[in-house]
């Protein structure tokens, strides 16, 4: 279990977190939120990498196991060693019984899908496989508290299926915390959804909770029937008319309402409909 009570955090005049809290158990959660929201602060804030006010993050760690795996948003490799070198690298910071090292680099290089790779140096991986690497090597080791931030960047599509795979099986053993902008994954993965903006935790729930954000908001329009401060979140064209998709606080009483889903309440969340 992990706890953020509170949390913080400014640099110099600038607050980037403000008051954030909130219980995580084992499960995914996905993190939420616009460029600048907070999201990378608060990751690093649960990583230690940033100084935070003693017990405003509490994680409760078991026994013999590294505390957290981690895949930044950019990540790289090591281009003079191979594939499973750099994954023996990262066993030994994690201080892995070295007795263990093989056994345990060959379980995550299946998962990954690298296996057939495992003796190619890093110069030699293309962009995906790189990623890959660094996937792997947060999953080293079972940690109880898994980050991953914009995961899926520079992955196929099949890669992207695969991935979804292994954080689906990693939430019956692990708290994995999902940081993205692509609402698809959350939808296809997350059993809670944390939405951040300007610093401050604006919702939080089940896929379910974040829909109900814009129950009754979310309709298709005509041109005639559109009004300046409907928000338009996409337009496609039927019949030679185009229809638009928009949210909007106000009643339409002359058009159907359409079932939200989590994008429409992410973004009446963000925008306050």
């Amino acid at each position: 279990m992990m706890t953020i009570e509170n949390l913080s955090k400014k640099f110099g005049k600038k607050q980037v977190l403000q008051e954030v809290s909130y219980s995580f158990t084992t499960g995914v959660y996905g993190l939420l939120g616009p460029n600048g929201a907070g999201k990378t602060t608060l990751l690093r804030c649960i990583l230690k990498l940033y100084h935070t006010k003693p017990g405003t993050i509490r994680m409760e760690e078991p026994e013999g196991t590294a505390a957290i795996g981690y895949l930044p948003q950019k990540s790289g490799v090591f281009p003079g060693l191979t594939v499973e070198e750099q994954l023996m690298y990262f066993a030994d910071v994690k201080k892995m019984p070295k007795q263990d090292w093989e056994e345990e680099v060959t379980r995550v290089l299946e998962l990954v899908n690298l296996s057939e790779v495992r003796k190619v140096k890093g110069r030699k991986l293309s962009g995906g496989m790189i990623r890959r690497v660094g996937i792997a090597q947060a999953l080293l080791n079972h940690p109880p508290l898994i980050i991953f931030d914009e995961p899926t960047t520079g992955l196929d599509p099949e890669e992207r299926m695969r991935f979804k795979h292994i954080v689906r099986e990693l939430r019956k053993e692990s708290i994995v915390l999902l940081s993205t902008h692509i609402v698809e994954d959350v939808e296809a993965v997350c059993d809670e959804i944390l939405i951040l903006n300007q610093g401050r935790l604006l919702a939080h729930g089940s896929q379910e909770d974040i829909s109900r954000i814009a129950a009754g908001k979310v309709y298709e329009l005509t041109e005639e029937q559109k009004q300046p401060e409907d928000y338009v979140e996409k337009e496609t064209e039927v019949d030679g008319t185009t229809i638009y998709r928009v949210l909007t606080g106000r009643a339409v009483p002359e058009a159907a309402e359409v079932r939200a889903n989590i994008e429409d309440g992410y973004i009446c969340a963000l925008r306050d409909i």
